[in-house]
């Protein structure tokens, strides 16, 4: 009985209280009686123990007691315990809600009206909310499980020791000025890209000199855009150095010369069929125009040549250094609060042309793009043969923003996570992006981001403003497309360059049935879902095991290896 023990063990009872941990912002906005309400609990009146001490004997006396000890320590543990729920409301004590914040810098408006919570830190790089209990015991109350995990990278890292015959053929190479390969390049930013990795790869496979490539006017968006706007033409020229020659333009000794102009290169064309078709031609009339490079060449090349790709692409494709100074500026942004996820969403009025799909949105929507599709029957990508809903069960249409937000769900992402999505406006607008941003609030893109005036100078440039999704997405701790395209492959090989950063791929195909089927509960979804992603995290793959796969998707084993692999080919060389 609490009567019969010792002072020391009643004043320690008495002295023993719980401790909380209370994010800073709480605290700031608390007064200090506020505090005082919530953490100290009522102090027993000395004139009520008086009352009752007299007649402890009376049996009826005590039982009321206990009884009033009883309830008064339930309404003393309602107190204490209260304050525990504060780290998880995101406005205790207040509605207002308040923008991004860019330390210091001036708060953007969102570009789709969209609306955005602030971020209670809780001082921990994890962000899970500790309390101390019990007389201080920690508890976690909150984990965020394994979604800002990295897979393991198994110890790759890039090495590209080319082949003593390739510098050797280098020396050659360099010297020869007097045949000059052109190159168009032609579609979006990101297929652009992947043209001129292979015109550099097609120079050096008939030991020419590179005139920088050409940016064909986009047809889609009107994008004038040249080389050096988009690119830093002066690191693209050094580090290929030691590869091919390039130059900015034609030598005056080749101006009049009237380039023979190739257009029925095949796809996946080998280094054998280059040199047999073209190896005469330019040493003939000494400069050769090719077109239309997308898929030309072959993914299955000698290693030399697929470390000159990786190199072309990881290295020298440097962007612009006021794309690269914006890009990280919006990244920072996005990197000051913490983790964060980047998505590529692929909803726009010309992907669902393009892919034969349909958004699902209303049969307006569906219209729309259905007579698109009929006057301009040239914009489908192949197998036309297909219906809409055999394509949608071959798991080749875009994710809807319902579908990327149970994707999320299923994979843990927390509820607060901040997002950035890259990708342009949206068929049907910002109400297509509903349940994403119901789900997940903290919804940025780059109009968002960015301070007034900073996306003016690129109004009207589509490449420019792929450039900078692509570093905001490359940056980012975790980066899921919710369709393929040339900019979730490049990013696929850009990540796993550099060090296997997490890279989610949705399993569209296997997961359709589970996204149909109405009957199935939300938590068995979520589990079967989880399971099919555990092998598309971003971990290495061998490419090796992937014939016909590009190396610049896939750069294991050719372009990264391990530090043993690694230490052999240094001494090799």
């Amino acid at each position: 009985m609490a009567l019969s023990k010792n002072s020391n063990s009643n004043s320690f009872n008495k002295k023993k209280v719980s401790y909380i941990s209370v994010p800073s912002q709480i605290i700031n906005s608390l007064s200090s009686s506020s505090l005082q309400s919530l953490l100290v609990s009522p102090k027993k009146s000395s004139r009520s123990t008086n009352r009752f001490s007299f007649s402890y004997r009376n049996p009826r006396i005590w039982f009321f007691t206990l009884f009033l000890v009883s309830l008064f320590g339930m309404l003393k543990l309602g107190f204490n315990v209260d304050p525990i729920s504060l780290p998880f409301s995101r406005y205790p004590c207040s509605t207002t809600q308040q923008p991004l914040s860019f330390d210091g810098e001036q708060n953007a408006a969102s570009h789709l009206g969209l609306a955005q919570e602030p971020i209670l830190s809780t001082g921990s790089s994890n962000s899970n909310a500790i309390i101390q209990l019990n007389g201080g015991k920690n508890e976690t109350l909150l984990t965020e499980g394994d979604f800002w995990k990295q897979p393991d990278g198994l110890g790759f890292k890039p090495c590209l020791g080319f082949t003593s015959q390739y510098r050797k053929d280098s020396n050659s190479i360099l010297k020869n000025r007097w045949k000059y390969l052109l190159v168009v390049v032609s579609g979006g930013m990101n297929q652009q890209r992947n043209q001129i990795v292979d015109a550099v790869v097609i120079a050096r496979i008939l030991g020419a000199s590179l005139v920088v490539p050409v940016l064909q006017v986009n047809v889609i968006w009107g994008d004038e855009s040249e080389f050096a706007d988009i690119f830093d033409l002066e690191h693209f020229k050094d580090v290929l150095a030691d590869d091919v020659h390039i130059v900015s333009s034609l030598p005056s000794t080749h101006v009049m010369t009237r380039p023979v102009e190739e257009k029925r290169t095949p796809l996946h064309a080998s280094p054998q069929w280059i040199r047999a078709h073209y190896l005469k031609r330019i040493n003939r009339e000494r400069v050769l125009l090719l077109r239309g490079l997308d898929s030309r060449l072959s993914k299955d090349l000698p290693s030399d040549l697929q470390k000159l790709r990786c190199k072309v692409a990881f290295q020298a494709l440097r962007f612009s250094p006021r794309i690269l100074e914006l890009g990280n500026k919006l990244a920072s942004r996005m990197r000051n609060q913490g983790q964060y996820l980047s998505l590529h969403l692929r909803m726009e009025k010309d992907v669902w042309v393009r892919t034969g799909c349909l958004p699902g949105l209303t049969p307006e929507y569906d219209e729309i793009v259905n007579s698109e599709r009929e006057r301009h029957p040239e914009l489908l990508t192949g197998r036309s043969n297909m219906t809409y809903h055999e394509r949608k069960l071959a798991g080749l249409c875009p994710l809807t923003a319902l579908e990327v937000t149970r994707l999320l769900k299923a994979l843990e992402a927390p509820k607060d996570a901040r997002i950035y999505w890259a990708g342009g406006e949206p068929l049907g607008g910002k109400e297509v992006l509903e349940p994403l941003t119901k789900e997940f609030p903290q919804f940025y893109n780059k109009h968002d981001l960015a301070l007034p005036g900073e996306l003016e100078p690129f109004a009207n440039k589509a490449s420019v403003m792929a450039a900078i999704d692509y570093i905001v997405c490359e940056k980012s701790d975790v980066f899921i497309p919710s369709h393929g395209g040339n900019m979730g492959h490049a990013l696929q090989g850009q990540r796993a360059y550099a060090g296997h950063k997490k890279y989610i791929t949705p399993n569209k195909r296997q997961m359709l049935p589970y996204f149909m089927n109405s009957s199935l509960p939300e938590s068995d979804f979520n589990r079967i879902v989880k399971d099919l992603h555990r092998e598309s995290l971003g971990q290495p793959e061998l490419r090796m095991s992937k014939a016909g796969k590009d190396v610049t998707k896939h750069p294991v084993p050719e372009c990264m290896c391990s530090d043993r692999q690694q230490q052999e080919q240094q001494s090799d060389a």
